[in-house]
């Protein structure tokens, strides 16, 4: 006795062009990044959400936004060379000291570190506010503790700071000539600063912005 074909198409997935549109309409209402396996969670039975991306990601290129890849997830943003469009002409409450622009950078770029690292990359000691202030700003957070004495815990950079940058992965950072070049990095502390200590380095009374959110 064969299946009844009226049975079988209620498990069919639905066409390619179908699940484009779903997967377009599921980032459009997400602010956040959303994963391959959560769009697939939210459409109909046998739906190939990667397949979906790679079309809607074609069909959107030259066009005001994109569909972005942001670590393991996706979204739509505004196209980069349109940013300028979006930037908030409001002052950012939200300031950065150097110490704190240096520690991010360095998890940045070595991660996943641990705060011993850390100090010893910059060559002073790190404050617990400046780590706290990456923590809650979410653009840092907790990675896998490493197995050696004492299974200190390391930082890694979040898909939120890659979303805020405007980055694929962290291999889409620029070089490290680049920001020692913007000053952002530098080859060596200041004289006097392992005496100083980091609360010195940490007082951004009066420093210009130094980061400039898109919107």
């Amino acid at each position: 006795m064969q299946d009844d074909p009226q049975t079988e198409s209620l498990f069919e997935a639905p066409p390619i062009g179908e699940q484009e549109r779903m997967v377009e309409a599921i980032l459009f209402a997400t602010a956040e990044p959303i994963t391959v396996r959560e769009l697939e969670a939210r459409m109909p039975h046998g739906c190939d959400a990667a397949e979906a991306l790679a079309h809607l990601r074609k069909r959107y290129e030259g066009r005001g936004v994109s569909v972005v890849k942001v670590g393991d997830a996706w979204a739509i943003r505004t196209a980069p060379d349109l940013g300028f469009l979006m930037r908030s002409e409001t002052v950012e409450t939200r300031k950065l000291s150097r110490a704190a622009i240096e520690t991010l950078a360095i998890i940045a770029y070595h991660q996943p570190v641990t705060r011993a690292e850390i100090e010893e990359i910059r060559g002073v000691s790190v404050s617990r506010g400046t780590i706290d202030q990456l923590l809650e700003m979410e653009w840092i957070r907790f990675g896998r503790r490493r197995m050696t004495p004492g299974r200190p815990v390391t930082f890694v950079v979040t898909q939120g700071f890659l979303d805020h940058f405007g980055l694929e992965s962290a291999r889409d950072l620029p070089g490290l000539k680049e920001l020692r070049a913007s000053g952002l990095l530098e080859n060596r502390p200041p004289p006097g600063a392992e005496e100083a200590g980091e609360e010195e380095m940490e007082d951004s009374a009066g420093q210009p912005e130094l980061f400039e959110d898109d919107g």
